[in-house]
């Protein structure tokens, strides 16, 4: 594998001794296929943040672990490695450790490593169950600070919460909703990837409660358990057209809009409004062609930015007091998109 790096930095990249990526690289054998993949992918993400590796200054290795479709996890991954250079003078190096879909104890196994290891921070994406809030409380113990994105674990032991506000986000999709539909009759399909997901559920708080002050006389229809993979969405969504012929709106709090999109075509069904979040390359493409109405956006550079700020706050490299920040609701129509492509309306 040729590489322009040290072999202790692309180590310290992988998480794995300078013995082993001297194996890996020079082609000996005796290494484990999940460990040559960790050592590929950690000098792939060093040529990627080559220009940062250049910089002077304090040098700060955060982990991003993160439970999410691709779509997303690949945007975050674009918007952090955006946003690194622009922490001069530190550098920054990100380890990235993501999964679309699995259990708890996934995340927790990836999060002992890191423990054990170490790290100067971790930036979680994670549903809020007990193991995971566990496990991330043994990574502060070993020292490292945790920063929770998106997504909220409180009893994680994080030191900052960056995101957006989720109960503000659920109530204006509820209220962009009534807006459209008016006095007109007709329900809403309510769609969650996971309600094990904080910052989901805090969304569905916040939509359930405006709805109810704004149209009593509405139902909502959940699909939940979905990952928010359109393979799953595609089953949940159709069965819940099936089931409830009054839905005319949606409002997606957790991805698989293709599949919501698609199952509706598929029945010859029409909706009047789809509030749906994060502009994503999904989202975006479904917003240029009218697919979407509206898209409840925050900026996740700026997220992760004050993550990375919060991480090295907590190392005494900047002055100042850590807390949270949560992010500005943003509304994305076709007509404001800070996606260039040209626009479709539907």
């Amino acid at each position: 594998m040729v590489h322009a790096f040290p072999i202790r930095d692309v180590a310290r990249q992988a998480g794995v001794s300078d013995a082993t990526v001297d194996r890996v690289l020079n082609r000996r054998g005796g290494v484990r296929a999940g460990t040559v993949r960790a050592v590929e992918q950690a000098v792939a993400e060093l040529e990627r943040q080559a220009t940062q590796v250049r910089l002077t200054g304090a040098t700060f290795v955060v982990d991003v672990v993160m439970q999410a479709p691709h779509r997303f996890s690949d945007a975050v991954r674009a918007a952090l490695e955006a946003e690194l250079p622009g922490l001069r003078p530190a550098v920054f190096r990100a380890r990235f450790h993501l999964r679309e879909s699995g259990s708890p104890d996934d995340t927790v196994a990836v999060l002992d490593r890191i423990a054990r290891r170490g790290s100067h921070g971790v930036l979680l994406k994670a549903p809020d169950a007990a193991e995971v809030a566990g496990a991330a409380r043994r990574v502060v113990a070993a020292g490292i600070p945790v920063v929770t994105f998106v997504t909220d674990v409180p009893a994680s032991g994080r030191i900052a919460y960056a995101g957006i506000d989720n109960p503000a986000a659920g109530a204006t999709a509820a209220y962009l909703i009534e807006q459209w539909l008016g006095d007109r009759p007709g329900d809403v399909l309510l769609t969650v990837s996971r309600s094990s997901f904080r910052g989901e559920e805090e969304r569905v708080t916040g939509f359930r409660g405006a709805l109810r002050s704004r149209a009593r006389h509405r139902d909502v229809v959940v699909a939940d358990g979905t990952d928010g993979l359109d393979a799953t969405m595609a089953d949940r969504a159709g069965a819940a057209l099936d089931a409830h012929p009054g839905i005319v709106a949606v409002y997606s709090a957790g991805g698989g809009n293709r599949a919501i999109v698609d199952a509706f075509a598929a029945r010859r069904r029409a909706y009047r409004v789809f509030v749906a979040h994060d502009l994503d390359e999904d989202n975006a493409a479904l917003l240029r062609s009218g697919a979407i109405s509206v898209v409840l956006h925050h900026d996740l550079g700026q997220d992760l930015r004050r993550a990375c700020q919060v991480v090295m706050q907590a190392h005494g490299a900047l002055p100042g007091g850590i807390h949270s920040w949560p992010s500005t609701v943003q509304v994305v129509t076709p007509f404001n998109s800070p996606d260039p492509a040209p626009l479709r309306t539907r």
